[in-house]
């Protein structure tokens, strides 16, 4: 393929900023049940996939003085991704099977913030992290630096690796030029920021000499990555609420390819604190329900005044199939496609006919090669706001109406809106629905919207 371009110079080409993860059934006669991005193993059997993908970035280059460049690469074949590793860290928990096994029992996380002094505020509620030690994890040191948006990071990303049964020695076996890091942030490190603000209005030499990188979102990736030693693609993406699924389908795009083996991907943030709290409060974007704490994150009842900030982090390790049937990894779930799409409506309001959201589920389907009535099941973004809610219901009964097998639910209900962490945790979410054949509710649709 060619497209104009400056001699000797390629471009990668790749839609972007808003991200809807679809669930996938691959085949009946297949057993899969899907959610997400993922369709969940019963057992090896699977199909190979191919022909034409939909959404993926494609690489072009052109030489004006001499047409288009002789492509050179041998065709490979379409490579499998699985996923054999989760990490989190959450309101509700900090283990896959804890976090889960709290969703099943209809747990809240969210409660009073107790982080700072929030009683001026309009919202004083929040999915707030109450314990939480990165000790054994991280070095004392660096952690005491850090903002807690890389401490939840580079937790989450090495629980991935350690269920994923990656041990020193099997670590020490892989080839860490095809071992990549791949994990987003919607915010960055706003308080180690904010704290470098109210530093410099006494002097810059007070400033945490780190203040600017430990503020940036690729900082967590990178920090994992030479603690690793892992050497292969390290960047985050940073696509707000969009951001982990942008991190997902984008590792497994590496993996398919061939350029690595090996992926730790999702996303981590830490919003709540004062200029978190108060950004949001001040575009009106947050439930106040503070006398109620547990009822306030409402996706889809009729009553529901807005979201309910979260903090945390997701993670997933995704590997090619056959590097990990050779190391003996225990698969979860088998990664068949995506899609990235946007609305090009508004900056936070969605598009009155659900066009991005429609698009995207269609063109994920066909990435994955499934049809409407293969899926199962999937976990909406529902974030309990309004507009927001109503719109991403419509777009679904636009999509997956004529399926009565569907099941919808929120996790926002239970853990707050994680921002760019969200899909990351809910992608575990997902995949454990998928291992356990046990769906879990959600809270407070007390009375629905028709």
């Amino acid at each position: 393929m060619s497209a104009v371009a400056p001699p000797l110079r390629t471009w990668i080409v790749a839609a972007c900023l808003s991200a809807t993860c679809v669930a996938d059934d691959e085949r009946k006669q297949r057993n899969y049940i899907g959610g997400g991005l993922f369709g969940t193993r019963r057992h090896p059997a699977a199909r190979r996939r191919g022909g034409t993908r939909s959404g993926v970035p494609i690489a072009v280059s052109f030489h004006p003085e001499r047409g288009a460049v002789e492509n050179n690469k041998s065709e490979t074949k379409q490579r499998r991704v699985v996923v054999t590793g989760m990490g989190v860290v959450t309101p509700l928990g900090h283990e896959p099977d804890e976090f889960y096994n709290n969703l099943l029992q209809g747990l809240s996380g969210i409660s009073e913030i107790e982080a700072f002094d929030c009683s001026s505020y309009p919202t004083r509620i929040a999915g707030e992290i109450k314990s939480f030690s990165t000790d054994g994890w991280v070095a004392p040191k660096l952690a005491k630096r850090m903002d807690k948006f890389m401490q939840y990071l580079i937790v989450a990303g090495k629980k991935a690796l350690e269920n994923g049964g990656v041990t020193e020695d099997i670590m020490n076996e892989l080839d860490k030029s095809r071992c990549g890091v791949l994990i987003g942030s919607g915010m960055g490190g706003m308080k180690v920021f904010s704290d470098a603000i109210e530093a410099l209005r006494v002097s810059y030499r007070k400033m945490n000499p780190f203040c600017v990188p430990f503020a940036t979102t690729n900082m967590g990736s990178a920090i994992l990555a030479m603690d690793l030693g892992w050497m292969g693609p390290n960047y985050s993406i940073s696509t707000a609420c969009a951001t982990s699924n942008f991190c997902i389908l984008s590792a497994a795009n590496h993996i398919m390819r061939g350029e690595t083996d090996l992926m730790l991907c999702g996303g981590s943030d830490a919003p709540i604190i004062p200029i978190g709290l108060g950004g949001f409060v001040a575009c009106r974007a947050l439930s106040q329900r503070n006398s109620d704490p547990t009822k306030a994150s409402r996706p889809w009842d009729m009553d529901r005044d807005g979201f309910v900030m979260g903090e945390g982090a997701g993670v997933l390790l995704l590997e090619e199939l056959e590097h990990a049937k050779q190391r003996g990894a225990e698969i979860y779930a088998e990664f068949l496609g995506g899609s990235f799409t946007c609305d090009a409506y508004h900056m936070t309001e969605p598009h009155p006919e659900g066009k991005g959201v429609i698009l995207c589920v269609e063109n994920a389907l066909a990435d994955a090669g499934v049809t409407r009535q293969d899926i199962n099941y999937v976990n909406a973004h529902a974030t309990s706001t309004q507009l927001g809610d109503l719109k991403e219901f419509q777009a679904l009964c636009r999509c997956f109406g004529q399926n009565p097998q569907l099941r919808v639910n929120s996790t926002k209900s239970m853990t707050g809106h994680l921002l760019g962490a969200a899909g990351g945790i809910e992608a575990v979410a997902v995949i454990q629905v998928g291992l356990t054949a046990v769906f879990f509710f959600y809270l407070n649709i007390i009375f629905p919207v028709s």
